[in-house]
């Protein structure tokens, strides 16, 4: 197997959903619930449907151009059977088990929960903060719920932009490093509230029946404000019955959240399924003070909603822990939220601010993303071997890659290895960005 050949990174990502979530006195001592059920406010269109305006507003898309293509056809035990236990580093999937998405894109929706993250910044009380962080937390892996499909792999230099007014927040990420795969990602709030940045580069295994990413890299949310920062990783995902059945994720680990400043810290227990599936998609935990004093607890379903106490009267409310009645997302199109739906829509124009390495221009994802997925397997081929061609070219040359947007460095919080914002994209200064489309 070719040394160069792609990174199968299937079940990463930092998903949320766009829902209301607003705490409400559902009890008389829960302090409240944030609704994370990744399809309730999430209007999906027919296919092909374009945006509408409202108010002279451009709205995005609420579809894809061309519906899912179909998987049955392809078995992924006859390119996984000889990787049991190895790591999936360097195994190439067929284009049919991909979604029409860059990893840099699926980054991209830890961003759909933004609001919790203004929330947060607005509240007085360094508890009342954890409690608003600890649910964008956990609002990342909510989307990923029956999403099996798997990015695309950014190519080394690749780029994403994403400027949401509507929300109070742009975003920029970079792909750092192709062996190990690296995406570095900032993100920063309109009205200067806050800064969201980290380096993701997980670990992905594969176990007969299973595929596991185990996450690596520091999450780092700043408010502002309140001269405040957030450090955490993700919990670990799994993908069962990637051999036959219905495949189907659960998430399982310990996410530690810590305010620097206050030394407040928030630990998630992501329980694994089970032997009967009693504890699937269960979540529980608490919040303490820097004297370890549990102030809250948190429990729920990442794939529902979160429910918040006081500790003394928790076990006399979990029993009545909610359980929504989840509307599917629209499976013909990857089960995408409506916020997922609109992050590879190419605006009128927009070509003319882009550099030329964002993932809307990968012609294999918009090929794959119009339902023409010859087109698409030939260009992600020739991408491919361009990527290889170029680090040949290095070789020869002797020259080392050179990013763009991010640099190598220490996170400032926690002192681990991590890649840097370098600043000045929105400069929109790209003469230099390489070709790698």
């Amino acid at each position: 197997m070719n040394g160069e050949e792609e990174f199968f990174d299937a079940v990463t990502g930092f998903d949320s959903d766009n829902s209301s979530g607003e705490f409400s006195e559902a009890h008389q001592k829960v302090t409240g619930m944030i609704d994370l059920d990744t399809s309730k406010n999430n209007r999906i269109g027919k296919i092909g449907e374009r945006p509408s305006q409202e108010n002279g507003i451009q709205k995005h898309r609420t579809s894809l151009p061309a519906p899912m293509f179909s998987r049955s056809d392809f078995s992924v035990w006859t390119i996984l059977k000889k990787c049991v236990g190895l790591e999936l580093s360097k195994i190439t999937m067929p284009i049919a088990f991909n979604e029409p998405l860059s990893f840099l894109q699926r980054i991209t929706e830890y961003m759909e929960h933004v609001y919790l993250i203004h929330r947060a910044s607005c509240q007085p009380q360094p508890l009342e903060r954890m409690q608003s962080v600890a649910a964008f937390a956990v609002s990342a892996v909510a989307s990923q719920w029956e999403r099996t499909g798997k990015p695309f792999n950014p190519l080394l230099g690749e780029t994403y932009e994403l400027i949401r007014e509507d929300l109070g927040f742009r975003f920029i990420s970079e792909q750092v490093s192709h062996h190990p795969p690296i995406s570095a990602f900032h993100s920063e709030g309109l009205n200067h509230d806050f800064l969201f940045h980290g380096s993701i580069y997980p670990k992905l295994k594969f176990w007969g029946k299973s595929v596991e990413a185990e996450p690596r890299g520091t999450i780092t949310l700043e408010l502002l404000k309140h001269n405040e920062a957030y450090t955490w990783t993700n919990p670990t995902c799994c993908v069962h019955n990637v051999i036959i059945g219905k495949l189907w994720i659960e998430q399982y680990g310990t996410v530690e959240i810590l305010n620097h400043r206050t030394g407040h810290k928030c630990v998630l227990h992501f329980k694994p399924c089970g032997l009967f599936g009693k504890e699937l998609h269960k979540v529980e935990g608490h919040i303490q003070d820097k004297n370890k004093k549990k102030l809250f607890v948190i429990y729920g379903k990442w794939t529902e909603c979160l429910w918040g106490i006081d500790p003394v009267s928790y076990e006399s409310f979990k029993k009545q822990e909610r359980r929504g009645d989840h509307l599917r997302k629209a499976k013909l199109m990857y089960n995408f939220t409506s916020f997922t739906v609109s992050l590879n829509e190419l605006e009128t124009g927009m070509e003319k601010t882009l550099p030329p390495t964002d993932c809307r221009l990968r012609p294999d994802i918009r090929g794959m993303e119009n339902g023409n997925m010859d087109l698409a397997s030939q260009e992600k081929e020739r991408l491919e071997e361009k990527q290889r061609e170029a680090r040949r070219e290095r070789a020869r040359e002797e020259a080392e890659w050179q990013t763009r947007w991010f640099y190598p460095g220490n996170n400032p919080y926690t002192g681990t290895p991590d890649w840097l914002y370098a600043g000045d994209y929105f400069e929109r200064n790209f003469s230099d960005c390489p070709d790698i489309y």
